[in-house]
């Protein structure tokens, strides 16, 4: 899942001007973070209206990454949309860019930023589990993750810097590193974890490529 937050309602606000807007929400990862589900939405009108903006409408998509459910739920909205100038998104950068392709002639707000992906804790509480590399190594290291759990991401741990469990950068976290030695010794499989691993192959990374298939793991 993707985690969010809301950028600060001032910066919206001076980006939003006096002009007519059109409210967007997320049915999906907003909505689990509470940054651009139903309830958020209809919050983000009332103050909105209050600082007395015009709200032409709103629309929670489903999800807001869907570009083709995107274009067939706006269909209802179309005269909704016309009326404002700007578009108000609170979804992910993804789905941000998913509406902005479809009204170029509109100024596009975001209104959350995009963290990482991770793993619900509780109800509002998050961890950063992923990056997505595009080279799953989680099976080298007891299922857990050091590219995206550990501060210094090290393939071969641990620094020797943590105290007490916790990372030396970031005290708040826990030092995964210590938590691999755990998993793997209660697994009976320390000869993974002895087993030095070579520099990661960032080459296998999406990052400089655009587009990709359901399917295709080539």
């Amino acid at each position: 899942m993707i985690i969010s937050r809301p950028k600060k309602l001032d910066d919206c606000l001076q980006i939003l001007g006096s002009d007519p807007v059109f409210l967007i929400g997320c049915s999906d990862c907003a909505t689990i973070c509470h940054t651009g589900g139903e309830s958020e939405i209809l919050e983000m009108k009332k103050l909105l209206e209050a600082r007395n903006l015009h709200v032409t409408g709103l629309v929670i998509l489903d999800p807001a990454c869907h570009l083709q459910n995107n274009k067939r739920l706006l269909k209802s909205f179309e005269q909704q949309v016309a009326r404002a100038k700007k578009i108000f998104v609170l979804a992910c950068g993804n789905g941000v860019q998913t509406v902005a392709e479809l009204f170029e002639d509109k100024d596009i707000v975001a209104g959350s930023d995009s963290l990482f992906i991770g793993e619900i804790k509780r109800l509002t509480e998050f961890e950063k589990r992923c990056m997505a590399c595009g080279d799953c190594l989680v099976d080298s290291y007891g299922g857990l993750c050091p590219i995206s759990r550990c501060a210094k991401s090290m393939l071969n741990g641990p620094c020797g810097g943590s105290r007490g469990g916790r990372c030396e950068i970031n005290p708040d976290i826990a030092c995964v590193w210590e938590q691999i030695y755990r998993f793997l010794m209660k697994k009976g499989r320390m000869d993974i974890f002895h087993r030095i691993q070579p520099p990661k192959d960032w080459s296998k990374s999406l990052e400089m490529q655009r587009s990709i298939h359901c399917g295709n793991t080539k």
